[in-house]
Parts: C-alpha cells; sequence; structure tokens
C-alpha cells in the first residue's frame, strides 16, 4: 500500500507516485507518494494558516502534543523499523534503535526550557527579552537517518510554536511518511504536514514565498543553494552539511582499546553518518599495528541485508553511493595508497561495500579531504601530532574531531582542532541535551537541546518605560 501525504492534518494521494529501492536487492519494493506543485502550495498554506493558533497554545499544551508524539511512534517501532530498514538498508536492530531514540527525542525535547528573561536596567524600566517563532519551517531530511533527523527538527520547532513542513530524502521516504500519518491526532490540523517527491520538491520548499525559515541536513553543495535562496529573503537557516571528522591517535595510545572502538565510530551505519570517524591520524610507529588491528575487524564483520539478524553492517543506501566510495578509493590505490582490507563492491544483487582499511595515502587525495561517507578507514602515519593537526584541519569540513591517548596530552590539542565538536577518546557521541554543529562547509547553527531550540526563534523585546 502506498502511504499517503499528510497536509492539514488528512491523508492526500500523491499526484502521481516514485519508486523506492531495497538498497539489498538494488530494485524497486514499494512506491511513494509524489507532492505536486499545487499540493505543496497547500501544505505550506496549511502551515501558514495553522501558524498563529499553534503559537497561542500554551507551551504546556505544545508539551504534552510531542510526549504524545512520542508515545505514538513508540507504540508503532516495530512497523516504522521494518520500513526504515528496508528502504535505507541498515540492520533491523538498528533500525529500531533509530526509531526508539525518535521516540525518546520528543520527550527529551518536551523538557526544554524557552522562558521569557527580565534583563536589568538602571533607570526602572521593564525590558522583558521573549523569544518567540519564526512561523513556517521548511524541514528537509537526509537519508542516512531518516526519522531521528526528521525528529530533531520538527520536535523543537513545534515546541517553539512554529509549523512544519517536512520533506524526507526521496531514497528513503516510507518510514516518515507512516511517521507523519501515526502523528496526525497528536497535533492540530496544518502544525506538521508531510510531503515527498524528488528533489525538485526540495527546491521548491525552500524556495516557497510562505516560508519563514529552513532547517537541511544534506550535502555542502545542496545547502549553499539554499543558503543563497535564504539570503535574498534574508531567511533564517540551520544547515548540517557533513564532515570529515579526524581521529588522531596520540603517542602512548592503547592500541586494543582503541582499535576497536575506531572501528566503531567509522563504521556506524556503514559509514553513512555525518560524525563517523573518516580518517585516522595514527604515530607513524603505531599506524601499521593499528592498521592490522582495523583490517582484522573489517575481515570479520558481517555484512548483509538488513533483515539477516546476523548482519552488522547493511548496504550502501544507493548504487550511486557505492559507486562514489569505490571510485575514492580506487583513486587513492592509483596513488600509491594500499588496501589493507575490502577494497571492492561485493559481488551480487544489492549496494554492498565491505568494510575497507587504506593505508599509505599520500597528502591532498580525495579520500583524505572529502566525505566519503562509507564503511572505509583511512590510516596514515604522521610523525609529529602537530602535523596531524594541521592535516586534520586542512580540509572545508570542520564538524568534529577526535583525540586517542593519554588525557593530559589529548587536552593540549583539542583547542587547535578547528570543528565544532572535539571528543577525547570517544567520537559521534550526540546527545539531546548537547548542541551539535560545525563549521566552515559543515554548516550553519547548531542542532539539539536548549541551543538547537534557540535556533527555532527569534528576539522580542518588551520595553516598559518607568512610570
Amino acid at each position: 500500500m502506498t502511504p499517503a501525504l499528510t497536509i492539514d492534518g488528512a491523508a492526500v494521494p500523491g499526484a502521481s507516485v516514485l519508486p523506492v529501492e531495497d538498497p539489498a536487492t538494488g530494485e524497486p519494493f514499494a512506491h511513494a507518494p509524489a507532492c505536486s506543485p499545487e499540493q505543496l502550495d497547500a501544505a505550506v498554506a496549511a502551515a501558514a494558516a495553522a501558524a498563529a493558533g499553534w503559537a497561542a497554545v500554551p507551551v504546556a499544551e505544545r508539551r504534552a502534543a510531542l510526549r504524545a508524539c512520542g508515545d505514538v511512534l513508540g507504540a508503532h517501532l516495530e512497523e516504522v523499523a521494518g520500513l526504515l530498514s528496508r528502504e535505507q538498508g541498515k540492520p533491523l536492530a538498528a533500525a529500531r534503535a533509530e526509531v526508539r531514540l525518535s521516540a525518546d527525542w520528543f520527550g527529551h525535547t518536551a523538557e526544554l526550557k524557552l522562558d521569557a528573561e527580565e534583563l536589568p536596567t538602571e533607570d526602572g524600566a521593564r525590558i522583558t527579552l521573549e523569544r518567540v517563532p519564526h512561523g513556517v519551517v521548511a524541514a528537509i531530511a537526509p537519508s542516512n537517518f531518516p526519522i531521528i533527523l526528521s525528529a530533531c527538527k520538527f520536535a523543537p520547532a513545534l515546541l517553539a510554536g512554529n509549523t512544519v513542513v517536512l520533506k524526507p530524502s526521496p531514497e528513503t521516504p516510507l518510514s516518515t511518511l507512516r511517521m507523519g500519518e501515526l502523528l496526525r491526532d497528536c497535533l492540530p490540523p496544518g502544525v506538521l504536514n508531510v510531503v515527498s517527491g524528488d528533489h525538485s520538491l526540495g527546491r521548491s520548499l525552500t524556495e516557497h514565498p510562505a516560508v519563514d525559515m529552513i532547517s537541511f541536513t544534506g550535502s555542502v553543495e545542496t545547502g549553499r543553494a539554499i543558503a543563497r535562496q535564504a539570503a535574498d529573503r534574508l531567511l533564517p537557516v540551520v544547515l548540517e552539511l557533513g564532515g570529515n571528522d579526524a581521529a588522531i591517535v596520540l603517542p602512548g595510545a592503547d592500541l586494543t582499546a582503541v582499535a576497536p572502538a575506531l572501528f566503531h565510530a567509522a563504521l556506524v551505519n556503514s559509514g553513512q553518518f555525518c560524525a563517523a570517524v573518516k580518517r585516522v591520524y595514527a604515530p607513524r610507529e603505531l599506524a601499521d599495528d593499528l592498521a592490522s588491528a582495523l583490517a582484522a575487524l573489517a575481515g570479520s564483520a558481517v555484512v548483509g541485508p538488513g533483515s539477516e539478524p546476523e548482519s552488522a553492517f547493511g548496504p550502501l543506501v544507493s548504487r550511486t553511493q557505492r559507486d562514489r566510495v569505490h571510485a575514492l578509493v580506487e583513486d587513492a590505490v592509483a596513488r600509491g595508497a594500499r588496501i589493507a582490507a575490502g577494497g571492492a563492491p561485493l559481488p551480487g544483487p544489492g549496494h554492498f561495500y565491505p568494510p575497507t582499511v587504506v593505508t599509505g595515502l599520500p597528502e591532498g587525495c580525495e579520500l583524505e579531504l572529502e566525505e566519503q561517507f562509507g564503511p572505509v578507514i583511512p590510516v596514515i602515519a604522521y610523525d609529529d601530532p602537530a602535523d596531524a593537526v594541521r592535516r586534520a584541519n586542512a580540509t572545508r569540513y570542520g564538524l568534529g574531531a577526535s583525540l586517542w591517548g593519554p588525557q593530559e596530552a589529548a587536552e593540549e590539542l583539542a583547542p587547535l582542532l578547528d570543528s565544532g565538536t572535539v571528543w577525547i577518546n570517544t567520537h559521534g557521541d550526540l546527545r539531546p541535551d548537547v548542541p551539535f554543529g560545525g563549521v566552515r562547509s559543515s554548516g550553519l547553527g547548531v542542532e539539539y537541546g536548549y541551543w538547537g531550540l534557540l535556533e527555532y526563534t527569534r528576539i522580542k523585546v518588551r520595553n516598559s518605560a518607568r512610570r
């Protein structure tokens, strides 16, 4: 059965349909509704019509609505996780974890405070600073974590009093559309609208004249285009545009502990994670042993369809993404790098690429500089930690980075890493109460927690003169 769009609180069939592929087979297994321009206008109009009423709802009631959303999503965990695993490729256990996290996220968000502030004055005037909603938020989520990366956008937007038009990736629309169907009874009509279509629909949504804010997670190139569009109207944006996170292993690190931690930090969701480790710098005297340990872990990893319980890693989300990852590995090898494990697509149907370890990269090759977004771990030897920091900073990205080894040495180097987050002896530890965002081409603004909530508001000052 083809799921429906959610527009103004009602189920609306698409004007046409788009095939949705199972990345484990490379074949379509379902269809998603394709939203027409007229239906997009209706969704944005519904959000705009509902905006004033939703903003006037007492915040306690908005908190209760978010908790209800979490309860409903949690009650349908298996159904949504099954759709997510099938369309995205991740193992079913990982899909369940994502939906569970998303259900809990509503509760975390509902607890965030957004109280008015009284500013001190010297003349007796009463100055009140309030945070008020922008209005209609266009929210666009990617294919790697479609449920949680949707929830972490629209939950704070709704708490702040905004209304939302949400668009999932055309590669993974089904689970998000189903979530929209499930949440219809938790929210007034028009407050949350969910539409699906190809990438042109996203462009039409961000360009829509009735949109007041844009929250986007995706590629650097699309994010820059959105920023240019938004600049013409001076719209606020939150852009999370990915990362090329470096992990620096320091002299004295315990490889027996570091190797498995790095392997899992790099291979989360088969490497399709903005905050995954994308490259590892290790002291020259440790680099070979570290690469061997990572290669052993890669060689024993089970890669297969997400529906198979023994699968630790599923396919990449598309053939295009698999081919891009392989092209980056081949380019590195052509420049003198060596394959320690993996290094070629797996035979048979689907978009499977095995955990891959690459060593001997020459400085400046694409596998070091660009985000591969796949299950590849480059291990790069260095002679001086200062040089490792220099190379870690020498890309257009600045989302996250990590340092592994003695605490004191890591603390000394942490200020030198130019990224939104620096982890020490861990990586990719994202929390609902800790802000997350990047610098340079990794984006603008932050998500999560109180600071992420503030992005969905603007300041309004009330100034009452002394009588």
